[in-house]
């Protein structure tokens, strides 16, 4: 995918950055194409009859109400052990062709384009993301008004939707066709409702991490030093004596406050984050099956999504990898920074670093931490 995430549903990166995360409604218009490939109607038809999709990953809406799930879901065996909430495509089908919205949840863990793009996403803005898709009848709506607790993308890819989105100085009406995303701050009320065909959207929301968390997060060895002994017996009387004893234990807590290293914090606020996202390694098993004949010669490439942050420890460097971290001699640190330096590669292209062995084990290791893909 050509260009940033942001830059594909919000136009210029740095412009969203810098003014429209503080205004409220935001429309940027791209190559239809480009949205369509990330979910089309063939693919919705592919998850819902010729997969074994199970709830939550699937819930079903209508006229503002979600329908229980035992109204579009069956139960199977597998091995001889049951299974349960597994969608029922005849009962899916017919509430949906009743009016009902069909929405898949948490679209980014199971439907790769939309894995690829939330996490491109995620290195972009630095929150968590995740993604749903609504699929809706003609002339249907499955949500009253309502605001999300957090900031989304709306992007369209089938059909066309009428959406009634509610700003302080009154209530706009925006219509999203393929080719058009709009952004939502969080709180914004909104509903929308199909128009005269099939309506297909997906939703991206961001679950911002906050200055409060991250405060907290920074402090948190700082207040798991004060004492969780009892308040002593009498204060009630004499509330003076409880008045002194706070003041001097807030006092010694401003004080270990004062001592926090804010460059330490935020490292390992990197660290959290770059260390917890899922795992995303589409083509991983081609990859395992080709380290073996990795060469010299053999043209690997970065893997979409994935961060490589390094982290200096004494003779040691952390490396960063989205969802884990690894741990590496800091001699590889000039290796690994002409690494992250470049999008594609092959081994030989760390010589000015590491000798011929060295850096076929460094790459090997990489493909099979998933930082690195075989270039196929």
């Amino acid at each position: 995918m050509p260009g940033s995430a942001l830059d594909l549903l919000s136009g210029d990166a740095q412009t969203f950055v810098t003014k429209v995360w503080a205004s409220r409604v935001h429309l940027h218009r791209t190559d239809p194409e480009r949205l369509v490939a990330l979910l089309s109607l063939d693919d919705v038809d592919t998850l819902l009859t010729s997969s074994a999709i199970r709830t939550p990953s699937v819930r079903v809406a209508q006229d503002g109400a979600v329908l229980p799930e035992s109204s579009y879901t069956r139960g199977a065996t597998l091995a001889g052990k049951p299974l349960t909430g597994l969608v029922d495509s005849r009962k899916a089908l017919a509430l949906f062709e009743g009016g009902a919205t069909i929405v898949l949840q948490g679209l980014h863990r199971y439907w790769l384009p939309i894995t690829r793009l939330v996490a491109e996403l995620e290195l972009e803005l630095g929150h968590p993301c995740q993604a749903n898709a609504y699929l809706t009848p003609p002339g249907a709506q499955g949500f009253a008004v309502h605001s999300d607790s957090h900031d989304v993308f709306v992007f369209q890819t089938a059909g066309s939707k009428q959406w009634e989105v509610h700003c302080p100085d009154g209530a706009d009406e925006v219509l999203l066709e393929p080719g058009v995303s709009m952004y939502l701050p969080t709180g914004t009320p909104h509903a929308a409702r199909a128009q005269d065909t099939v309506s297909l959207h997906v939703t991206l929301g961001i679950n911002q991490l906050t200055w409060r968390g991250l405060v907290e997060r920074s402090v948190a060895d700082a207040l798991a030093g004060v004492t969780d002994e009892h308040l002593p017996a009498g204060y009630l009387d004499d509330p003076r004596g409880l008045a002194d004893e706070l003041a001097e234990r807030l006092e010694s807590l401003a004080a270990d406050i004062r001592g926090v290293d804010a460059g330490a914090a935020v490292t390992a606020e990197v660290r959290r984050f770059l260390t917890t996202r899922s795992p995303r390694l589409s083509g991983g098993l081609h990859d395992v099956l080709a380290v073996p004949a990795l060469d010299d010669d053999t043209l690997l490439r970065r893997r979409p999504g994935h961060p490589c942050v390094l982290i200096p420890r004494d003779e040691r460097i952390e490396v960063l990898l989205g969802d884990r971290a690894v741990d590496v001699p800091a001699w590889l640190g000039p290796a690994l920074e002409d690494l992250r330096a470049r999008r594609e590669l092959a081994p030989r292209d760390l010589a000015d670093h590491l000798d011929p062995q060295s850096r076929l084990v460094l790459c090997r290791r990489l493909v099979r931490e998933g930082l690195l893909e075989v270039a196929t």
